[in-house]
């Protein structure tokens, strides 16, 4: 293992569990809407927007579910926001979660990064999906989530606290996350960054880093 690095930092979805970008997908096929529509109501104002803003717990679900469908229907498409929330709950990935706990046996310490929604959780699925999560989430010595802290991914401000919170410096960190514009600011800090594309690639990747053997 690479003196280095102390500690590995792990996004949620799309990194743990199935992107929500997959079931997305699935909707919009569903709806008949173009592919890719519910991505492109989310790039628009990224940071201001009813997702940002109730990743940020800025609003409640009430109120995206109508701002998110005024966005949606500027678009030429009304999409209740209540549709989506729950596509957001992907199926846990059983060999990220292994890699999680094989960090952590080797005294790693293991991180979650989130922008998630607050209340609203992985039940609104199933019973199980819901108990699925919450034992990945229980792994975790260290859990930031943007509902709580008021801040959200890519802003740098949630990786600091991570690192803060985790007692060590940005360099010594691995970071896993599905989206290149939440790595940026990661690597920007001396992290080092993995984008998960492919699960399997991802964790070679990291077990190079690590020094670890993760299957």
């Amino acid at each position: 293992m690479s003196r280095t690095i102390r500690a590995v930092l792990w996004d949620f979805g799309g990194v743990l569990s199935a992107s929500p970008f997959e079931a997305f997908a699935r909707y919009e096929l569903s709806r008949g809407l173009p592919s890719g529509f519910l991505r492109r109501v989310n790039s628009i104002n990224p940071d201001g927007n009813a997702w940002a803003r109730l990743e940020r717990a800025e609003i409640g679900t009430a109120d995206f579910d109508t701002a998110f469908e005024a966005e949606s229907r500027a678009l030429g498409h009304a999409v209740p926001g209540r549709h989506i929330l729950p596509l957001l709950f992907g199926e846990i990935r059983p060999a990220m979660v292994a890699a999680l706990q094989a960090c952590k046996d080797a005294g790693l310490k293991v991180g979650c990064i989130t922008n998630n929604v607050g209340t609203f959780g992985p039940e609104t699925v199933s019973p199980q999906r819901a108990s699925e999560w919450r034992d990945a989430v229980a792994l975790f010595h260290v859990v930031v989530e943007s509902s709580q802290v008021g801040v959200r991914k890519p802003e740098p401000a949630i990786y600091r606290m991570a690192s803060e919170r985790l007692g060590i410096a940005p360099q010594e960190a691995v970071y896993l996350d599905d989206l290149g514009i939440n790595l940026k600011p990661a690597r920007a800090m001396g992290m080092h960054t993995i984008k998960v594309t492919e699960p399997a690639a991802a964790l070679r990747e990291l077990a190079a880093v690590t020094g670890l053997t993760l299957h």
